[in-house]
Order: C-alpha cells, then structure tokens, then sequence
C-alpha cells in the first residue's frame, strides 16, 4: 500500500515537530508544507513552502496536520474538510466554541477524520494512568486534581492560558475518569500586562460526581506538569513533564480510639514508581491519527471532544468574569 500523502500547514514552534514526525513514522510520506510566513525553524527540507492552504490542498495530500495560530483553525479546516482532506487541528479546536461548531461538524458529514492535538492524552503517564484506574485499582475515583505552571511563552499572543493550556488539563481530566464536565467556577488575574488572563485557579466537578481543582499559570519559574487521581485505595501522581507514574497506596492502622472508631481514615502505606514504556506522546498521537485515517483503529481526539473542552474552557472564562459557578 503506498504510504499516505501528508501535508502540514503552520511551521512555526509547535509546527516544526509535526514536520519532525511526519518524516519518522511509517506510512507517510510529508509531500507538501505551507505558512505564509515563511518557515523559521528551517524544517521544510527540500520541500516548497507553500503560501496558503489553497496550495496545500493542490498538491494532493490526503491529511493534513493544521498548527497555523488558533484565530485561523476554522478558516483552515473548513477548507480541508470541502477538499475531502482528513485533518489533525492543534488544539484548541478553535478560538471560540461557536467557531468550533462549524469546523467540528465539516469532517464528520464529510466522511473524513478529524482530530484535536490534546496531546497529554498520548503521555505514556496518563495513559497507564487511566489504565490501571479503568482497571479499578484504584477503587472509586473521588478527585482529580492537576497544576501546569511554568514561565510566560512568548510565542502564543491570540489565546490566554486557559485556551492554550488549560485545555489539557480538561481534556485529560473528562478522558481519565471517562465523564464530563458538569460545573466550574474559577478565578483568573492578568500580570503580564496583555488582553488575556495569564493565570487560573478552577474548582469544578464532573457529571460521575468527581470533584476537580485545577491551577493554571505563565507566572512561574519552575515548570510543573503534574495530575493527581485520588480514591479510594489511594493516590496516582503522574509527571507528565518525566513521563513517570507514582502510586501511594492507603496504609491500614486500626482504630482503637472509640471516639473517633466511625471515621475511617487513611495513614502512609506503600509507594510503588511503575515502570513502563515511554514513547514520544506527538509520535504515538500522529500514528493514532495514521491509522484512524487507514481505519485500524480510532482513539484520536475527535472534534466532538475537542468541542466539549473549548466549550469548558469558556465556561471558565465565564465563571472568573462573572464571580458565579457555570453549569455545564
């Protein structure tokens, strides 16, 4: 079978590792590069770099990655979906949801696939992670609580943080407990003296009644990248920064006290670092979207969920602006 004809629009920070990838896994064949703006990074090999998605789309490619800023996902899209292109969008699927409810729906009655790079979902952490909670070894799942902070990226001018990343946070929380978001009320604050917030605090709960915290920010010197599932028998902690997944587990101490006898609680038990494979979570999301478009198999990220988080994140937005919890 001669390998799909791929084409990537957008080369710029996020760009040039989908350039990277697309050369690296089997099946595909990079044949076609766009960004009006030139390529930077200088990942375009001995390819043309092509103006716009008009030319992308001429040069028969078959998929097509779209990293272009998010003010133009829809536009970009829309164009690929009307010629029969299946497409992977960056996240968010969008800049807001009414755009999103245009774009979400093109590739679906077209036939085609259509994908939303949340790209923690295919961290090695987070998918044994929801593994072993799928698996109930966990128990039952009471909270799930997550921190992304790290310092201000200067590349991303066109969304606030809780577009860019916050929507990890809530794609990742929804897919790990396998429910959506019911409520959230939130806080954000603007420090870096631009139009979007650069800093949330979010409290929310899920439908299957998991309660959620999440904290949100550009304003700090140390990176973090942590989730943390707690239940019944104990905790997960996954770094997806390092990929690794912790579990501690509930010690048991009896009670002896009367007073105090009803309430069960937990003390210390046992810590256990797992070890597993841990491969680049943007090559394992390309080769899920390689062979969702092959029809193999179909765990991408579907425009429908990357809907349902944008649609999260403005009802973040809209909690911190009005000072009132949002339902969903």
């Amino acid at each position: 079978m001669a390998d799909l004809r791929a084409g990537l629009i957008g080369l710029g920070a996020m760009g040039r590792h989908h350039a990277r990838v697309l050369r690296e896994i089997d099946g595909v064949d990079l044949v076609a590069v766009a960004d009006p703006g030139g390529d930077p990074y200088g990942v375009s090999g001995d390819l043309d770099v092509l103006p716009d998605v008009d030319a992308l789309i001429a040069a028969g490619i078959q998929m097509a990655v779209v990293a272009v800023p998010t003010v133009f996902h829809e536009d970009v899209a829309l164009a690929l979906a009307a010629a029969g292109v299946h497409t992977l969008v960056e996240k968010p699927i969008a800049a807001t949801s009414e755009a999103g409810r245009k774009g979400a729906p093109a590739c679906a009655e077209a036939g085609l696939v259509g994908a939303v790079g949340h790209i923690e979902r295919f961290n090695p952490a987070l998918q044994e992670l929801r593994r072993r909670t799928e698996a109930g070894e966990l128990g039952e799942v009471y909270q799930i609580a997550t921190r992304r902070q790290g310092p201000f990226p200067a590349r991303i001018a066109d969304v606030g943080v809780v577009k860019d990343l916050g929507t990890h946070d809530i794609d990742l929380t929804a897919w790990v407990a396998q429910s959506p978001f019911q409520s959230v009320a939130a806080q954000t604050t603007h420090r870096s003296g631009r139009p979007h917030e650069d800093m949330v605090t979010v409290t929310g709960r899920l439908e299957n009644g998991v309660v959620t915290n999440h904290v949100v920010n550009w304003l700090s010197p140390m990176k973090e990248r942590v989730t943390i599932v707690t239940g019944e028998r104990g905790a997960f902690v996954a770094d997806t920064g390092t990929a690794d997944l912790t579990f501690y587990a509930n010690g048991v101490i009896p009670t002896e006290w009367e007073a105090v006898s009803a309430f069960r609680g937990v003390s210390e038990g046992d810590v256990t670092r797992y070890a597993f494979a841990k491969r680049e979570p943007l090559r394992v999301e390309h080769e899920a979207f390689r062979d969702a478009v092959l029809g193999l198999r179909h765990d991408v990220v579907t425009m429908e969920e990357g809907l349902r988080t944008l649609e999260v994140a403005e009802a973040v937005l809209d909690s911190s602006r009005t000072g009132t919890m949002i339902t969903l």
